[in-house]
C-alpha cells in the first residue's frame, strides 16, 4: 500500500517497511546554487501530482574525501549520496500517518564538522528508533563548508549579511518545515527534540542561540559536540578574504562567486584549510547568531529548553589512528605534546592523568588528554552554564563501552555511541560487529533518549535514576555494561582543565 502524505508543497509517496513509513528526499528548500549561493534558503517550488520520496536527496557539495575515512574504519555499507547545490532535503520515518497521534519528533543534525557529512548515513537510519519509541524521526541535509559558512557581510555588504550562517538557516528552514508538515506524518510540532553528534552537536548548540529557531524545538541533546564559541565577524572576514584570494576574485567582484565552478570552490577550500574538516563554522554576525552559543553564558533565548550533553571516553582514538609516533611516545615527547594542549599547565595535567590512569603508557595518556580537550572539558562547561540559568535541567553522560574494532585500538571512540542511540547495532559495522551484548546497551541508551523526547526526563526502567547535573554533585550517567551513575567522574582532571583557557569548537 502506498504511503502518501500531503505537504505544503505537494504530495509525497513513501515506502512502508516493517510497519514503518519512510520518506526520503523530501525538499524543504529550493536549490542553493547561482544567485542563491550564500543567501538564506527559499521555499521549495510546489509540484503537481505525487512526488516519489523513495530515495535520499543530494548531499551538500563537500571536500572529495568526504566521510570516506570514517566509513572505511567502521566497515558496513558506506553511504554518501551524489552531491549538488540542490541539497535541501530531509527524510522522515513514522509509525503512522495523519492519525492525530501527536508523536514526539526527533530531529537529527548530522556530524562531519560544518564541512562534511550527510543525513543519509547508515548510522542515522530512523526506522528502528521510530518503531521502538512510537516517535517520528527526521534527518536532514543542508549547506556545508564555504557554501554554508563563508561570511561576506563585512566585505560585500548587506546583500551577503547572512552568508556566514546560511547552513544554519537551512536547519531553521527544515525545522519550520517540521512545524508546518509533521502533523500529517503523525508527529507533534509542539514536541520536537533536536539532537546531533560532533559537528551535529555543535549545530544543536548553535540552534539553541538563534532567535529564528526559538519555539521550533522543545528539547536538545548534544553528543560529543559542545559549541561554546563560533567565529567572530573579524575571524570569518579574514577567512573569506583568504578564500577569495585563492579563487583570484577581487572583493569588488564578489558576485563572481555565484558562477565559480564547485571544483574551484573546493580547491580554494583546500588551499586555505590544512584540515578539510575544519575552517568553516557559524558566525556571530549580530543577526542570525547574535552571540556565541554558550560563551560567556548560556543563551537566554533557549533558557527553558532541557538539555542532555555528553561525550565518549576515548574521543581522540579515531583521529589519532594514523599517528605512527604515538605508540613509541616517551616522557619527553609526552611533555612536548601536552604543552601544545595546556601550555604552562602541562606538568600539572600529566600528573593528574597519571594518578587517574597509573598503568597508562605515554601514548595512552596523551590520547586521554586529547579526548578531554576535544570534547569533555567543553561539555562540562556547557552543562555548567546551562545549569546556571536555573530555568531547565541539564543531564550529563559519559559513554565508556569499548569497541573491539581494530584490535581494541579505538576503545570508546568518537561517534561510537551513534548506533546505540539509534538502536542500529546491526548497522554499526566494525564498531559493534552486531555483538549480542551491544543490544542491551542500545536498549538503555535509545530508551533514555526517547523518554527525554517524550517528557524531558531521560528515565528508563532498566537504567539507574539519572539526576540532573549540578555543580555540587555533578551526577553523570556512565553508559557501559552495566550502566551506572557517578558523581564527578575524573574530578581531579576536571579541576585542572578548569584552569586552562577553553578552545573554541574545532580548534
Amino acid at each position: 500500500m502506498d504511503a502518501i502524505v500531503e505537504t505544503t508543497a505537494g504530495k509525497v509517496r513513501g515506502a512502508t517497511v516493517d510497519a514503518i513509513h519512510g520518506f526520503k528526499g523530501i525538499p524543504y528548500g529550493a536549490p542553493t546554487g547561482g544567485r542563491n549561493r550564500f543567501r538564506p534558503p527559499r521555499k521549495p517550488e510546489p509540484w503537481a501530482g505525487v512526488r516519489d520520496a523513495l530515495a535520499y536527496g543530494f548531499s551538500s557539495p563537500q571536500p572529495t574525501m568526504g566521510m570516506s575515512g570514517l566509513q572505511t574504519i567502521i566497515g558496513g555499507q558506506p553511504r554518501q549520496e551524489p552531491e549538488s547545490e540542490d541539497c535541501l532535503y530531509l527524510n522522515v520515518w513514522t509509525p503512522a500517518l495523519g492519525d492525530g497521534g501527536k508523536r514526539p519528533v526527533l530531529f537529527w543534525c548530522h556530524g562531519g564538522g560544518f564541512t562534511m557529512g550527510s543525513g543519509s548515513a547508515g548510522f542515522y537510519h530512523g526506522r528502528n528508533l521510530a518503531r521502538r519509541g512510537d516517535v517520528v524521526v527526521v534527518t536532514v541535509n543542508h549547506r556545508l563548508g564555504p557554501l554554508g559558512y563563508c561570511y561576506l557581510g563585512e566585505l560585500a555588504g548587506e546583500d551577503y549579511a547572512l552568508s556566514g550562517n546560511a547552513g544554519m538557516l537551512d536547519l531553521v528552514a527544515a525545522l519550520e518545515w517540521v512545524r508546518d508538515n509533521i502533523a500529517a506524518f503523525g508527529g507533534d510540532p509542539g514536541n520536537v527534540t533536536i539532537f546531533g553528534e560532533s559537528g551535529g552537536g555543535a549545530k544543536v548548540s548553535t540552534l539553541l542561540a538563534m532567535p529564528a529557531a526559538a519555539g521550533l524545538f522543545q528539547r536538545a541533546i548534544v553528543q560529543s559536540g559542545p559549541g561554546l564559541r563560533m567565529a567572530t565577524r573579524e575571524q570569518a572576514s579574514r577567512q573569506a578574504e583568504r578564500f577569495l584570494k585563492a579563487l583570484d576574485i577581487p572583493v569588488s567582484q564578489v558576485e563572481r562567486l555565484e558562477d565559480a565552478p564547485l571544483e574551484r570552490i573546493f580547491a580554494a577550500h583546500a588551499e586555505v584549510n590544512r584540515n578539510p574538516l575544519l575552517g568553516w563554522r557559524p558566525v556571530v554576525d549580530g543577526q542570525a547568531l547574535p552571540q556565541h552559543p554558550f560563551d560567556p553564558v548560556a543563551p537566554a533565548v533557549s533558557a527553558s529548553v532541557p538539555l542532555i550533553i555528553g561525550t565518549n571516553k576515548d574521543e581522540a582514538t579515531l583521529f589519532l589512528l594514523n599517528d605512527r609516533d604515538l605508540p613509541a611516545l616517551d616522557e619527553a615527547g609526552l611533555l612536548s605534546r601536552v604543552r601544545e594542549l595546556a601550555g604552562e599547565h602541562a606538568g600539572e595535567l600529566i600528573a593528574a592523568y597519571k594518578r587517574a590512569f597509573p598503568q597508562a603508557t605515554p601514548g595512552d595518556l596523551f590520547t586521554a588528554m586529547a579526548s578531554d580537550r576535544m570534547m569533555r572539558r567543553n561539555s562540562i562547561t556547557q552543562a555548567e552554564r546551562k545549569h546556571a540559568q536555573g530555568a531547565a535541567p541539564v543531564y550529563m553522560y559519559l559513554f565508556t563501552w569499548e569497541t573491539p574494532a581494530l584490535q581494541g585500538r579505538l576503545k570508546s571512540c568518537h561517534a561510537l555511541e551513534i548506533p546505540f542511540v539509534f538502536d542500529n547495532i546491526a548497522r554499526g559495522g566494525n564498531f559493534t560487529a552486531n555483538r549480542p551484548e551491544c543490544q542491551g546497551l542500545a536498549d538503555r541508551m535509545s530508551e533514555a533518549w526517547l523518554a527525554f523526547a517524550r517528557a524531558g526526563v531521560p528515565a528508563y526502567r532498566d537504567l539507574p535514576a539519572w539526576p540532573a547535573y549540578t555543580p555540587g554533585e555533578r551526577a553523570t550517567m556512565i553508559f557501559d555494561i552495566p550502566c551506572r551513575v557517578e558523581n564527578d567522574p575524573y574530578g581531579e582532571i576536571r579541576q585542572v582543565w578548569s584552569r586552562i583557557p577553553i578552545p573554541a569548537f574545532g580548534e
